[in-house]
C-alpha cells in the first residue's frame, strides 16, 4: 500500500512538473485582428504573419486572422485594448493613424496608444497621391487649384486623414467621398469613374498590388507622403514637406507623417503579462529576418521592411512629446468636417 502511494504521488508530482515546464503557447490559438477589410495590405500582411509567426514561438501555437474593419481601425483597436484576452493569444494590425488616435481626438476612441503594448512593425512606407489618367488634375500644382474627387475608407484611414490635412495645413482642393470599405473597393470606384484619385495610397501596394497602373500610365502620380523622398519613386515628383509655409506647418506635418515610418503596427492589448510580450517580440523579431517569412510576402505582393518594437517605442516618444500647439493644430486639420 505505501509503496503504490508513493509511485501514485511521484507520478502525480511528474505529470505537474511537466506540465509546469510546458510553454504558455502549446495547444492555444493566437488571433490577429486586422483593423481593415480582407485584400488590401493590412489583411495580406497578417497572413503572411499568420503563416510563420508560430514556427518563432515555444509550443508553436495554431495562428488565425479575423478581420475587423470600421471607423480605419478604430473597432479593432478598441476591441483589444478593452475586450479581447490579455494573455496574449490575441494580437491586431491596425492602421497607422491609431498612433496619434488619441492626440487628434478622433471620435470612437476608447484607448490609450501610450498603454498599447506593441510588438513590432512590419513595414515603413510613403504614400501617394495619384488621380487617375482621365482626371484633370496631372500635377501637384493641380492640386491647389482644381477639386479631386477622392474615396475614403473611414475617418481614421489614410486614405480619408491624409487628404483632410494637407486641405487644412496647405490649401489643397480634395473633395472626400467617405464610406468604402478598403482599397480593394477603393480602385473598383477608381476605375468606374465614381471617383478621380486616391489622397494616400501606399508605394509598395501600387508597385506590387496594382503594377500595370504604372505600366499602362493609368494613374498620374502627384505627391510623396512622408518624411524623405522614395528612392524607386520617379525624382520629379514632388516630397509633401516641400510644400509647408510655416515652421509650424511643417511640424504638423512631420508629426503627422512619422506615422509612415510605423506602417504595419503590430500590437497587443495593455495588460499582457511581460514573459508573454516578451516572447511574441522575440518571435516577431526572429519571423521578420527569416528568408522563408520574406519570400512569402515578396510573393504575396507585400513587402516587409520590418522594425522592433523599440523602433515603434521612438515613434510613439515623438507623439508623446508633441507640444499643445502642433497637437491642436493635428486634430483641428485631420478633424471630419
Amino acid at each position: 500500500m505505501k509503496r503504490a502511494l508513493l509511485f501514485t504521488a511521484l507520478l502525480i508530482g511528474t505529470v505537474t512538473g511537466a506540465r509546469a515546464q510546458e510553454p504558455f503557447f502549446a495547444g492555444k490559438r493566437i488571433t490577429i485582428v486586422v483593423g481593415s477589410e480582407a485584400g488590401g495590405g493590412y489583411d495580406t500582411h497578417a497572413r503572411v504573419m499568420s503563416r510563420h509567426l508560430g514556427r518563432f514561438l515555444a509550443g508553436h501555437p495554431s495562428i488565425i486572422v479575423q478581420n475587423m474593419p470600421g471607423a480605419g481601425s478604430i473597432v479593432a483597436t478598441n476591441y483589444l485594448a478593452n475586450v479581447a484576452p490579455k494573455d496574449g493569444t490575441y494580437l491586431g494590425l491596425v492602421q497607422r493613424t491609431m498612433l496619434t488616435a488619441k492626440l487628434a481626438r478622433l471620435d470612437g476612441v476608447q484607448f490609450d496608444p501610450l498603454q498599447i503594448n506593441w510588438i513590432g512593425n512590419l513595414t515603413t512606407e510613403v504614400g501617394m497621391v495619384v488621380s487617375w489618367h482621365t482626371s484633370p488634375v496631372k500635377t501637384a500644382a493641380d492640386l491647389f487649384t482644381t477639386e479631386l474627387i477622392i474615396g475614403g475608407a473611414g475617418v481614421a484611414a489614410d486614405t480619408e486623414a491624409s487628404p483632410r490635412l494637407l486641405n487644412a495645413v496647405l490649401g489643397t482642393k480634395f473633395k472626400i467621398v467617405s464610406g468604402y470599405r478598403g482599397n480593394t473597393n477603393l480602385l473598383l470606384a477608381l476605375e468606374n469613374g465614381e471617383i478621380g484619385g486616391l489622397g494616400d495610397w501606399a508605394w509598395p501596394n501600387i508597385k506590387t498590388r496594382r503594377p500595370d497602373y504604372l505600366r499602362d500610365k493609368k494613374i498620374n502620380l502627384l505627391m510623396q507622403l512622408g518624411l524623405e523622398k522614395l528612392a524607386d519613386a520617379p525624382a520629379d515628383i514632388p516630397l509633401v514637406m516641400d510644400f509647408a509655409k510655416t515652421d509650424d506647418d511643417r511640424k504638423v506635418l512631420q508629426l503627422y507623417f512619422a506615422q509612415k515610418q510605423v506602417a504595419r503596427p503590430v500590437m497587443a492589448p495593455p495588460g499582457v503579462p511581460a514573459e508573454q510580450l516578451r516572447e511574441l517580440r522575440s518571435a516577431f523579431n526572429a519571423m521578420v529576418q527569416d528568408n522563408e517569412a520574406t519570400g512569402d510576402a515578396i510573393r504575396s505582393g507585400v513587402e516587409m521592411s520590418a522594425t522592433s518594437a523599440e523602433d515603434v517605442g521612438k515613434v510613439m516618444a515623438l507623439i508623446a512629446a508633441t507640444p499643445p500647439q502642433i497637437a491642436e493644430r493635428l486634430a483641428d486639420a485631420i478633424k471630419p468636417r
